[in-house]
């Protein structure tokens, strides 16, 4: 074998007649100036009259897990990513390209430039531009298309969601599976391959587009685009795709070049790349270097629907779980719920039957304290109620290892009081699930004023394998993410009060990109719960200015869907639909309260409820309660619907200026009247702003 030739990033050798281009570019091979400018200097090397084939390869697991986002931040520098697929295209050489690991963006465009695509059955490949604000900008809305059809270029360009090398194989995306599963082996089979390759140039540039039919395609497109409501590139994407079978190649790639560079400056597009590179910095650093404690047992006590939710998570993330429950029959109704799950899993092929019978095996369903003696983490997921916590974390600690970490998933409650009295404090922490647990990707790891650093890593740890978005938060009431809540829906109430109807202020925050509005949220969570709530707290009710409509509603036997009835009235199927008589007693109310109502528009219902969340943010950063400005927009995007495609409050707080800024919440004071905290823009630090928007 030919010594190798290094060029920056990418290395040229030779096996015989075959070249190798192997990407070099820790961690993941992602494309650059210099990996792009390596493979045409390794292009220009080759000898064409003595080589018969070239290989492209990754070095490491990928063979390009896609482009580095910070350049998207820049002009385009050449050579560009479509003048490499050009390059490989037009290539006298067959070249055949090795997909393995993470071959996405880019890195598949790369890939379908190239004649020949063979593959480690591990791999996944996808264009997922779309999830950063982009689309595919190298030729992949039309090379994937010639190589899968319409319908599957389509559905993987729309939606941003990879798909796995046997699927690819399947679909004709890949062309031939590998098989070798060491290294050295692995190398021979791909060359032998190349070898055994004899069938000349195949670009799909030249391949002509399957014919469809353009009725089911266009049904198609409208399923898909409905789903991806909250990716404001799909339509543009499906648009640009949907021109393969009309144009020219060369007419719609360049046509689709047009539209990623109009896109990558969007505010949008900044955004999802802020929340991207938000979400993969590490949640807690630890202020000197600290291992994490082993967890390879968690017991979960309380087998409700939080409960069991929280032990079906563990499961799937391969750890042995006791869930602990004293009254059966509530056991037996937990174990059930996960059953249930795990086969709907099977039915719907996210796992497979042998998945799912492991995961139940490591499942020990308890109603004695004791059985969950030897475990490294226990998270209690019981009633809301502070004495009864007390006594069970009393009663847990007796039982327990004392390097047990003991969580608490509270929502509400002073964690500190929960732990008080308790052996070597420095374990006990929050984990705050948001539901339902096995699904929503929120996790607050809650700081008490004894964890120590070494119970914070380990938690960590446990929420990167059960794949959650950890933020680590002060014990304060609320934490980040219900106390945010709490300040937006207050300030709906507020508008509720003042004239706008609950259909109305739903209507303008699902039209500014909420999944779904805060009266038909309160419908789907049950008014009862924040209504006992504001008993507990009657006796301060009058520092603050206070809204009765809630009241009324839940005295009215009103509770939500629950009782078919809330801030809307529902059908068996829990379709929502007005009810005059909310209509009524809102008129009451306003009257009783002397209350001339008055009317709203679309835009001030959004700016009033998106100020409230930038005025709290601003008040949480002062009082410490987060350390990162980013896991504020982290929280609210990941677990209350926030558009994520807008950032977050504090994203969108660092684009206005500070003048019209300090205006906004100057007058949003005024309109909130007593009891209303206003934030300084002091709290938000220069520091704060440049990390929010670098």
């Amino acid at each position: 074998m030919a010594d190798s030739q290094a060029t920056g990033r990418v290395h040229l050798r030779q096996a015989g007649p075959i070249a190798i281009i192997t990407l070099d570019n820790p961690p993941v091979n992602s494309s650059n100036d210099a990996v792009r400018r390596g493979i045409l200097d390794a292009l220009a090397k080759i000898d064409t009259q003595q080589s018969h084939a070239v290989i492209l390869i990754g070095r490491g697991p990928n063979l390009m897990a896609g482009a580095d986002l910070r350049e998207l931040e820049h002009e385009p520098t050449e050579p560009t990513l479509p003048q490499v697929t050009a390059a490989l295209t037009a290539f006298p050489l067959p070249v055949i390209a090795v997909v393995s690991g993470h071959t996405l963006g880019g890195g598949l465009e790369l890939a379908l430039a190239c004649d020949i695509r063979i593959a480690t059955p591990t791999a996944l490949l996808g264009l997922p531009e779309v999830t950063v604000g982009v689309i595919p900008g190298a030729g992949g809305t039309q090379r994937l298309p010639r190589a899968v059809g319409l319908p599957k270029a389509l559905e993987m360009i729309v939606s941003g969601k990879p798909i796995t090398a046997v699927d690819a194989h399947r679909v004709g995306l890949i062309d031939a599976l590998l098989h070798a599963t060491d290294d050295n082996a692995l190398e021979k089979e791909i060359v032998a391959y190349a070898n055994r390759y004899q069938s000349g140039k195949q670009p799909l540039a030249e391949r002509d587009v399957p014919p469809v039919d353009q009725q089911a395609l266009q049904a198609q497109v409208d399923k898909l685009l409905a789903r991806a409501r909250g990716l404001p590139a799909a339509p543009i994407a499906a648009e640009v795709v949907m021109q393969a079978g009309k144009l020219s190649f060369s007419a719609a790639i360049a046509e689709e070049r047009a539209q990623f560079l109009a896109l990558r400056g969007s505010e949008s597009a900044q955004a999802l790349r802020y929340l991207f590179f938000a979400e993969r910095e590490k949640p807690f650093v630890p202020s000197q270097p600290v291992a994490p404690v082993p967890i390879k047992r968690i017991s979960v006590v309380g087998a409700g629907t939080m409960g069991s939710g929280i032990a079906l998570c563990a499961l799937m993330a391969g750890y042995s779980v006791d869930l602990l429950e004293l009254n059966d029959q509530a056991l037996q109704a937990g174990v059930a719920r996960i059953t249930q799950a795990l086969g709907e899993g099977v039915k719907h092929q996210r796992l497979t039957q042998t998945q799912r019978d492991t995961w139940l095996s490591h499942l020990n369903p308890t109603q004695h304290l004791p059985d969950v003696a030897g475990t490294d983490l226990v998270i209690e997921a019981i009633i809301e109620d502070l004495a009864i916590k007390r006594s069970l974390f009393a009663d847990l600690a007796k039982w327990v290892s004392e390097s047990t970490l003991l969580a608490s998933n509270t929502s509400y409650l002073d964690i500190d009081q929960i732990a008080e009295g308790i052996t070597h404090p420095g374990r006990v922490l929050g984990l705050h699930f948001f539901s339902p647990a096995d699904r929503m990707p929120l996790l607050e790891v809650v700081r008490c004023q004894t964890t120590s650093e070494q119970t914070l890593s380990t938690a960590v740890t446990v929420t990167r394998r059960l794949k959650k978005k950890a933020i680590v938060v002060a014990s304060s009431w609320g934490f980040v993410g219900n106390r945010l809540y709490a300040a937006y829906r207050r300030q709906c109430e507020f508008m509720l009060e003042e004239g706008a109807s609950p259909e109305q202020i739903d209507a303008a925050l699902e039209a500014y990109g909420f999944a779904m509005g805060p009266f038909k949220v309160a419908d789907m969570s049950g008014l009862d719960i924040a209504w006992k709530m504001r008993q507990q707290s009657a006796d301060t009710r009058h520092l603050r200015r206070y809204v009765g409509i809630p009241d009324l509603i839940c005295e009215a036997g009103r509770l939500g869907r629950k009782t078919g009835r809330g801030y809307y009235r529902y059908d068996e199927a829990m379709r929502s639909a007005s009810d005059p008589d909310v209509a009524q007693i809102i008129e009451g109310y306003r009257e009783e309260q002397a209350i001339t109502p008055k009317a709203f528009s679309e835009q001030e219902i959004q700016q009033r409820a998106v100020l409230a969340l930038i005025n709290e943010a601003l008040l949480l950063l002062d009082e410490g309660v987060c350390q990162r400005p980013a896991d504020i927009d982290i929280a609210l995007v990941n677990g209350y619907g926030f558009p994520r495609w807008r950032g977050g409050p504090l994203f969108i707080a660092c684009q206005r200026r500070a003048e019209q800024l300090d205006s906004e919440l100057n007058r949003l004071a005024e309109v909130s009247g007593k009891g209303h905290h206003q934030a300084n823009l002091k709290n938000l630090t220069s520091q704060d702003s440049e990390e929010l928007t670098s």
